[in-house]
């Protein structure tokens, strides 16, 4: 499966548009995670827990969109995007979104 951020593929020729795929997943913090983060956060530097519980978001949410797009028969996702939301105090969703199609 061919994926990108861009609206074509390079050297190829989109044949037919199937339609908008997304993947998406809450994920919720923990309080060991909160607890040294906090700690982390009064002495300055990246915040790591978080960065990885982000990064793990965001591969689930990538790959259940690459999953939709083939159920679907698609060759390629273009125009791939990603977004976040807060859903609770604790808990934010990772979406992933693009556009599947078939390349001639």
């Amino acid at each position: 499966m061919i994926t990108t951020n861009t609206p074509t593929v390079p050297e190829r020729e989109i044949d037919e548009i199937l339609g908008v795929v997304r993947g998406n997943t809450v994920r919720a913090r923990n309080v060991g995670r909160d607890i040294t983060q906090f700690l982390r956060n009064i002495i300055g530097g990246e915040l790591k827990a978080y960065s990885e519980l982000m990064t793990e978001s965001r591969n689930e949410a990538y790959k259940r969109m690459q999953e939709e797009a083939e159920k679907m028969d698609a060759d390629a996702i273009v125009n791939i995007r990603f977004m976040t939301s807060q859903i609770s105090s604790g808990g934010a969703e990772m979406l992933a979104y693009g556009t599947a199609v078939r390349l001639k």
